[in-house]
């Protein structure tokens, strides 16, 4: 056997980990983020398509409404496993075995708290009755369903000899997941470790068994120490979307699952989501609920892969390793987003012109810079139209320039005359008709410009207030088999989509004389 096939042979398969989601039960509870049961049934598709293994979708002994929840999502869920969670007491087990009956999947979640806290001031019970509690419900519900979780609720601040104790009864009398919550946010990433490690090593059955880990975010632990516990051998992560939950929230799901992709080779270990889900389903998950998540939010928040400081635009425009650790696109994001402030510099602003179709010379080039540095002083971010008008008030004359226009919608349809000032100065009229006062002056445009563009999409809306409101106009066109957006502002609605029109039409005149292309513009 050569030196490469020894290797082989020892290399080992990362660890499969399998993804329980509390959005619709934990996730929920949090205040503000309550759902209807059509609601949940919307969020269960997102997160059966995302790739999860297990969606708790409730509570069931606690509402109808989960109740409710539960049958609309059985009726339509049927590759996940769908778990309900439930109190250590018959009647809630009832409840609960009821709701899952026409689960193609089901699993029932137990759970009895366990740290000396709750055993003296919540149950008012001994460790010897929770003991014989646990056992009498795991071996009751054994009798009407196979796959049982059982959490002991705060088990991080549970004496270990004791949690030794209810995590070998709890096995034996037939549970097939145990789950050791971090209830509170209390642990730390060695502590939880170490729990995971010995619970495992040390208890009868852990073998037979899967481990889960349930980290809460008080103290901003919850990924961490959620990482740490696979790292002690959890096989088992529960999460939620967006990191909902009580008080600080639970382990972000977006977060555990991209730290285990990123980070593959350290933890050997890996999950089944699709992670270019990641951003839809956490942006549908702020729809259904309003609760927006902060913009540095790491891999779903907006300015997670955004960059303005002058230094990191200039690396990534180099290598984008150089300050991402993974691509947007792996995660749901369109692009990277470089975002033009005080902070940006000449490699970046450059960049971005060259986009909107300006190649510049250096003495051209340092003039615009000046003047966006300028503006930076003004404002937070300089968009794109922002740039353009820069571009205008430096003087830049290659493009089209609209001097004045009619526009008129009246008897059988609308019809539009436009004067522009060409490239080389000369002045150029044109009319046409449209099926409204737009499409008219579009169609006019065209004439004038000998530019063919298709419309995909237009929008105004209103910028500013009072007497500083503006019109802005943006489209989205296609010319050819590539696609393009413009915008334009003005105080007048009709001028800011004439603007928003020529916006595109003069980046093609402009890219078409860099490039040397003699391509006819008038092609569709």
């Amino acid at each position: 056997m050569n030196a490469q096939q020894s290797q082989a042979q020892t290399q080992v398969s990362p660890a499969r980990i399998r993804v329980f989601d509390t959005t619709l039960r934990d996730g929920e509870q949090s205040p503000g983020c309550s759902m209807t049961p059509p609601q949940k049934l919307v969020m269960a598709r997102a997160l059966a398509d995302l790739g999860v293994d297990v969606i708790e979708t409730g509570f069931p002994a606690s509402s109808q409404s989960d109740r409710e929840a539960m049958a609309l999502i059985a009726r339509e869920i049927r590759e996940p496993t769908l778990a309900v969670l439930s109190r250590c007491l018959q009647a809630d087990i009832d409840i609960s075995l009821r709701s899952l009956e026409a689960a193609a999947k089901p699993r029932l979640h137990v759970f009895l708290s366990t740290s000396p806290l709750h055993r003296e001031h919540k149950l008012r019970m001994s460790r010897g009755q929770v003991l014989e509690r646990v056992v009498q419900s795991i071996r009751y519900a054994k009798q009407h369903i196979d796959d049982i979780e059982f959490s002991t609720e705060d088990g991080t601040r549970t004496e270990e000899d004791f949690l030794h104790e209810i995590v070998g009864v709890a096995i034996a009398a037939g549970a097939t997941t145990i789950n050791i919550p971090d209830t509170v946010g209390f642990t730390t990433p060695e502590e939880i470790r170490g729990i995971f490690q010995r619970l495992i090593a040390q208890v009868p059955g852990a073998d037979k068994v899967i481990f889960s880990a349930h980290c809460h975010n008080d103290l901003g632990l919850a990924v961490a120490n959620t990482l740490a516990a696979i790292e002690g051998g959890a096989r088992q992560v529960e999460c939620t979307i967006n990191g909902i939950g009580e008080r600080a929230g639970n382990c972000a799901l977006e977060e555990i699952v991209m730290a285990l992709k990123v980070r593959n080779a350290f933890f050997e270990a890996d999950t089944g989501i699709d992670t270019r889900r990641l951003v839809p389903t956490s942006q549908l998950l702020q729809r259904l609920i309003g609760m927006p998540v902060q913009r540095n939010k790491a891999v779903v928040g907006s300015n997670a892969f955004a960059h303005e400081s002058g230094i990191h635009q200039h690396g990534m425009l180099r290598h984008r390793g150089t300050y991402e650790i993974m691509r947007p696109q792996d995660v749901g994001w369109p692009d990277t987003q470089m975002v033009l402030g005080r902070h940006s510099g000449r490699a970046a602003v450059e960049q971005r012109l060259r986009a909107l179709g300006y190649y510049l010379e250096e003495a051209e080039l340092d003039m615009v810079f000046a003047d966006f540095k300028a503006l930076c002083e003004q404002q937070r971010v300089v968009t794109d139209a922002d740039l353009q008008h820069l571009m205008q008030d430096t003087g830049d004359g290659e493009g089209y320039r609209l001097a004045s226009m009619t526009v008129s919608d009246v008897g059988q349809g609308a019809s539009a005359t436009v004067e522009l000032s060409d490239p080389d100065g000369r002045r150029v009229a044109e009319t046409a008709k449209g099926d409204g006062p737009v499409d008219a002056l579009f169609a006019a445009l065209s004439a004038a410009t000998g530019v063919q563009l298709s419309l995909e999409s237009y929008q105004v809306h209103s910028v500013g207030l009072g007497t500083d409101a503006r019109g802005e106009a943006s489209l989205s066109v296609r010319h050819g088999e590539d696609e393009y957006e413009g915008t334009g502002t003005s105080r007048d609605i009709i001028e800011a989509s004439a603007l928003a029109w020529l916006d595109v039409a003069n980046r093609l005149l402009r890219q078409r004389r860099a490039t040397g292309n003699s391509e006819q513009l008038a092609t569709a």
